[in-house]
Parts: C-alpha cells; sequence; structure tokens
C-alpha cells in the first residue's frame, strides 16, 4: 500500500502549474459550449472544443432531449444487454447505419467504450491488432485490452505497414486508424490502407470520431469521402463532436454487429446510453443532413484560419481539416501561451508530450461552424500578437 501512497504523493507536475499560474486543464465553463463561452464571469471566444458543427445549442436538439426524458426518464436503469434497449436506440442505430454506409450499427455509451469492446471482440489470442503510431489513446488502452498482439507502422507510411503487415503470421490481423488524427488534423490515407490491407488479408477499421460532420458528402465521414465505406469493414464514430452528445457507435455488416453486440464486454457490462442522450443524436444527425450551410460554414472558417497563421509564420503541421496545430516547440511556451491567450480572450489548449513528441508542443485550434469571421479574425490577431511576443513566429 504504501508504494502505492507515494507514487500519488510524488505526482507533483500539476501542483507546480497551478503554482505558476499555468495550469490549463479542468477549467469551469458557466455556459453552452458555443463559439462563445463564459469563464470566470467573461466571454472568450471558444477556440477548444470539438463542437465542429455548432450543434450543441441547437434548439432541434435540446427540445428532442427534454421530449425523451419526458417519455423514457432520466435513465435506463441497466445495460444495452439486459433491460436497457430502448426503441429509440434502436431506431438511432439504424439511422448511423446509414449515414455511414453499412448495414447495421451498434450504439455504446462513449466512444472510448466503442474502442475497448470492439478491438476485445476482435482481437483474440495469436490475432495481431495494427495500429498507427499516433492513433487515439481509446484505440491503444483497446489493444492493450484483447489478447493478440499489437504492432504500431509509422504515422501514414505505407511502406511501414506492408512490413509491419508482412511479419504477422497467417492469422487474424485488423488495422485500426483514425480517419482524421485528432491532435495534428491530418487525413488517414485510407483508399492505400485498404490496398495493403487486401494483400495480406486484413481487416480495416476507421475510427472516425472527428470525420463524422466534417469529411464527406453532407458530414457522412472520412470513408464517404474517399468512396470508400464499401472496402472499410469497420466504421467507427463518436457523438461527443459534431453530433452534441455523448456516446459512440460501431457500423458494418449485420453479421459482425450480431457478433459484437454478443461478446464486447464493453457494452454488456456498462450502463445504456441515457434516453436525452440518444434522442439529441438522432436530432443532430437530422439536422446536420438538414443544413449541409453548418459543413461548408466550418471549412470556410478552416481556411482563414489556416491561411491568417500560415502567413504569420506559424508551423501548422500536416493539418488537412478544422483542427489545426500550431507548433511552438517546449512545453512551458505552450502552457504559458494558453494563459496569454487566455488573458486576451481566447481559449485553446496546450498539448506537450508525450501527446506530442518531446519539443513539438502545439496550441491545438479547433473550429465551428457558428464561428464569424469577425471572431476568427480577432482570435487570429490575439495568435499573432501573443505568438510574437513569446518568440513563437517572427
Amino acid at each position: 500500500m504504501m508504494a502505492l501512497l507515494e507514487k500519488v504523493r510524488n505526482f507533483n507536475t500539476a501542483k507546480e502549474l497551478q503554482k505558476a499560474g499555468l495550469y490549463s486543464y479542468f477549467r469551469v465553463i458557466e455556459s453552452a459550449q458555443t463559439n462563445l463561452v463564459r469563464i470566470d464571469g467573461r466571454d472568450v471566444i471558444m477556440l477548444g472544443s470539438n463542437n465542429y458543427l455548432g450543434l450543441t445549442n441547437h434548439p432541434k436538439v435540446k427540445e428532442a432531449a427534454k421530449l425523451a426524458i419526458d417519455k423514457y426518464g432520466s435513465g435506463c436503469a441497466g445495460s444495452r444487454f439486459l433491460n436497457g434497449t430502448l426503441d429509440i436506440h434502436v431506431e438511432l442505430e439504424r439511422k448511423l447505419a446509414d449515414l455511414v454506409g453499412k448495414e447495421d450499427a451498434l450504439v455504446f455509451s462513449t466512444g472510448m467504450m466503442v474502442n475497448l469492446g470492439v478491438i476485445f471482440a476482435l482481437v483474440g489470442r495469436n490475432d495481431s491488432v495494427i495500429i498507427d503510431r499516433v492513433d487515439h489513446a481509446s484505440i491503444l488502452d483497446g489493444c492493450r485490452l484483447s489478447f493478440g498482439t499489437t504492432r504500431k507502422y509509422l504515422h501514414n507510411d505505407m511502406v511501414a505497414l506492408d512490413k509491419t503487415l508482412a511479419a504477422c503470421e497467417d492469422n487474424g490481423k485488423l488495422i485500426v486508424v483514425d480517419g482524421i488524427f485528432s491532435m495534428h488534423g491530418d487525413i488517414a490515407r485510407l483508399p492505400e490502407i485498404c490496398e495493403v490491407a487486401a494483400r495480406h488479408g486484413a481487416m480495416v477499421m476507421c475510427d472516425d470520431a472527428h470525420g463524422i460532420g466534417v469529411l464527406g458528402k453532407q458530414g457522412r465521414g472520412t470513408c464517404d469521402h474517399f468512396g470508400i465505406a464499401d472496402r472499410v469493414h469497420l466504421i467507427m464514430g463518436t457523438f461527443s463532436k459534431s453530433l452534441a452528445s455523448v456516446g459512440g457507435f460501431i457500423a458494418s455488416d449485420a453479421d459482425t454487429i450480431h457478433y459484437i453486440r454478443h461478446i464486447a464486454r464493453s457494452l454488456i457490462f456498462s450502463a445504456s446510453m441515457p434516453p436525452g442522450s440518444v434522442a439529441s443524436v438522432s436530432a443532430a444527425v437530422d439536422v446536420m443532413l438538414e443544413e449541409d450551410w453548418r459543413r461548408e460554414a466550418l471549412w470556410r472558417n478552416t481556411r482563414i484560419m489556416m491561411e491568417r497563421l500560415q502567413n504569420a509564420g506559424f508551423d501548422t503541421g500536416p493539418s488537412q481539416t478544422p483542427i489545426i496545430p500550431a507548433v511552438v516547440g517546449a512545453d512551458e511556451v505552450a502552457f504559458v501561451m494558453c494563459r496569454r491567450l487566455f488573458e486576451e480572450g481566447v481559449f485553446v489548449n496546450p498539448i506537450i508530450s508525450p501527446a506530442v513528441e518531446k519539443g513539438n508542443a502545439l496550441i491545438r485550434l479547433s473550429l465551428m461552424a457558428t464561428h464569424t469571421e469577425d471572431q476568427v479574425h480577432l482570435a487570429m490577431d490575439k495568435m499573432v500578437e501573443v505568438g510574437r511576443e513569446l518568440g513563437v513566429v517572427p
């Protein structure tokens, strides 16, 4: 016991940041998650949210949640496996399967639960799960829970992927990759991944947490963007980004979903997604398909921000999407820049090692459809001002 307590007592990193006034986590927001949020009694421009389409405060989304609570109550009081499957869960699953072009879908309580449950269910002893070295942490944790061998390949490197697959024994092989990579905003080379997978008899799973609502026709995701939904065996998505709630789903052929439904421990032994969340996601999908102007506005804002940052001399890495990194170097610089931007009325997130390689800390910027052009320009004025102050840009 003492060894465990010693580890707890020796954890001082966060406390030191708090003492220095540079702690930028668990900030308390006093308003809805929109393009402007209230913190400490003042409004700041939110550039640190995954609310890409700006739907968390949409009247139809909120009304759907209220009606569902009135009808079903606040929770399901059990797991999907036993007493926690409502008719609206099934309706949402049909809607999501149609959205991403698959036969069937299965809804989980969180996006992380999807990756934990699906990878565990599919990857058994003597199987291999192959992941991009910068895949999301939930994918890595799903690999750790499985009984298979985890193999990593160099980021978006198809030669490395081919060599990694060639080294696998002739058992089950599952490639799991983000559609849009969450830290640097670049897009997986899915068509090439599918080609390499086919040569080696591997299945492909796309974690499209950041792609749904952003890429593809009407926001149908990365697989639709490339026109390869039929070649990607499993498509995963979350509801905490574009779809304005919490939860996640996996979509595939009917037999695969049937199997996962009965094997995934994170589904069977976890409480069901509550009615209000289910209904709000369903409404958000409808709004996303009806109001395509939101995705167009999101990309307009993305182009403005990218141009402003690059013209000022910021290193925006490989970003191709509304997730835009501004590389600042040392972890300390990221913390100071985050604090200074907040003082100037802009909320951003500092990303440091080990989330990125040491010496490549960044300010992670993410946009919403509901940001006005004036807000984007004002935020970029502050980015340039603070970046020059700290010597990040000339």
